[in-house]
């Protein structure tokens, strides 16, 4: 089988008091049901209203941020965000490319139920009827409105807007070209990486699309990720003078490529202090297929043409990554100092995540597109009127695919019964919580003509992987299984070591009982959170 995977306090009172007694007893039957947290989840304690959501994506966004850890980067937004929200340390994508995760957290359901392994196919095709996220909000009444990249290219979809959708500036996807120059012999790759720029003069590719790194002449607030910002905040306007509550999704498309990025966010780094990733290798007993070779990265122009890039080029894109990365939160600071000014914040949640991880040069190679720790966890934070004001970490495991029924239960709307998540309400009730015993991504891979798709199960400890032939679960092509206790970057795949076979076979049982065995007790036997 494939894991488809609080008191009454004693007071003396007159008789005029009773009455006022009596409404404090029906106060603390309310607040029962959020113990120790202020009131006001489906309406605002301030105005009576529902609460409006306000939901923001960024494409490509690693957890490398300063609320994260990660002192190196300038996120100032997104970190002053983080001490009003509840930060998910471990949250994980259900499939490590665009299109897939946005499908899972609009639908909330998982690829093999939705259908959507790649860039080309729409959900409806598999699931006509479904309810999509906005969508059920705007069924209840919200005003919902889609700005940026929220699905992936053309795969648009009308019902889920009672406004149609505005898509930010896109360049048209080409294919790219390979340089008509001398390719380079593999043989000495290991040789050039610490060689000059002008060595790699007729090694580079040449593509239509442009450089993958370039800075920009624009200010610090134009370029796209400016206007889309722009528009957010027009809508912000727009919406906050309506009588009926808001959901505005916002979907930046930065830090992804290519990181053509104002110049002044270029000057926030000194590009020979950026530490380069510390395991520049491939992993150790893994099989060839569990990461991508060449990928995306290859279809623009100056690219070195060799899936282990030289120092100069890597310290490039790393430098254009972190850019980027502050480029975008600036723009989402702009979006959440409107939210404030407009009086919005005690009556709106924000949930921001990024689709998936992307690998900086972790194990000689760069961007997504694998099940491996570094492209499948992502940034998640939910900020919570009444219940994350003080903010805080959980390191419990969640999945992209418990962001639909968490909204829908925090804004009071029933859940539907096709959800293959969990609300996440109670860890905003209480991070340190008992939740998921594990999380579940997947990716495919056509090797030899072979399709294989490889199933991955992230437990508190260790990472367990199978591949298996797509028109065959049975057949068990590959396994992986990495301690994150001995080793946080998975660098040595230790499923063949006799000394570990009763692990894995351990993990195998577990792996077999999929999402819902992982699920916590209160939630085993449903078909996710209904």
């Amino acid at each position: 089988m494939i894991p488809s995977e609080q008191l009454f306090t004693r007071t003396s009172y007159s008789k005029v008091g009773i009455t006022l007694l009596r409404g404090l007893l029906v106060l603390l039957i309310l607040l029962a049901a959020a113990p120790g947290r202020a009131a006001g989840l489906a309406t605002s304690k301030a105005a009576g209203k529902r609460l409006n959501v306000l939901f923001i994506v960024a494409d490509d966004l690693r957890p490398e941020l300063g609320c994260y850890g990660n002192q190196a980067v300038r996120s100032p937004s997104i970190d002053r965000l983080a001490l009003r929200s509840l930060v998910f340390d471990r949250a994980y994508c259900q499939q490590a490319v665009c299109s897939p995760s946005r499908t899972s957290v609009m639908t909330g359901t998982r690829p093999d139920t939705n259908r959507v392994w790649d860039l080309n196919t729409h959900f409806r095709g598999a699931l006509p009827g479904v309810v999509t996220l906005p969508q059920l909000f705007g069924a209840h009444g919200y005003a919902t409105r889609g700005l940026g990249k929220i699905y992936h290219g053309d795969l648009q979809d009308a019902p889920s807007w009672t406004a149609p959708a505005v898509s930010a500036e896109r360049r048209p996807l080409r294919k790219g070209r390979r340089a008509a120059g001398k390719r380079p012999d593999h043989r000495d790759e290991h040789a050039l990486l610490t060689a000059t720029p002008e060595a790699w003069a007729e090694r580079v590719t040449n593509t239509d699309r442009g450089p993958a790194v370039r800075a920009t002449d624009d200010p610090p607030n134009g370029g796209g990720e400016g206007r889309l910002a722009d528009e957010a905040i027009e809508s912000l306007r727009e919406l906050s003078g309506q009588d009926k509550p808001f959901f505005l999704a916002v979907g930046f498309r930065k830090p992804h490529l290519p990181f053509s990025v104002p110049a002044s966010y270029w000057q926030l780094y000194d590009q020979h202090a950026i530490p380069l990733a510390p395991n520049r290798f491939l992993p150790d007993g893994a099989p060839r297929f569990s990461l991508a070779d060449k990928n995306e990265l290859w279809k623009y122009s100056g690219v070195p043409d060799v899936s282990d890039l030289p120092e100069y080029y890597a310290r490039q894109l790393k430098h254009g990554y972190y850019a980027a990365i502050s480029y975008m939160d600036a723009q989402l600071g702009r979006v959440l100092t409107e939210l404030d000014a407009l009086g919005l914040r005690e009556t709106t949640i924000v949930v921001l995540w990024g689709d998936h991880g992307w690998k900086l040069g972790e194990h000689s190679r760069w961007c997504k597109h694998s099940n491996f720790e570094d492209d499948a966890r992502a940034p998640l934070l939910i900020a919570t009127p009444g219940l994350t004001s003080g903010g805080g970490h959980t390191d419990a495991l969640v999945e992209f695919v418990d962001i639909y029924p968490t909204l829908a239960e925090l804004a009071g709307i029933p859940k539907p019964d096709h959800l293959e998540g969990i609300s996440l309400k109670p860890l905003l009730e209480c991070p340190t919580m008992a939740w998921k015993a594990a999380a579940f991504s997947q990716y495919p891979r056509t090797v030899s003509r072979q399709r294989l798709m490889g199933y991955s199960m992230r437990t508190d400890r260790y990472r367990f992987t199978r591949w298996v032939a797509r028109d065959d679960p049975s057949a068990v092509i590959a396994v992986e299984l990495y301690d994150h206790r001995t080793d946080p970057q998975e660098n040595v795949n230790i499923a063949d070591d006799p000394a570990h076979a009763p692990l894995a076979a351990q993990l195998a049982e577990q792996w077999l009982a999929g999402w819902r065995g992982a699920l916590p007790r209160r939630a085993q036997g449903t078909k996710g959170d209904q």
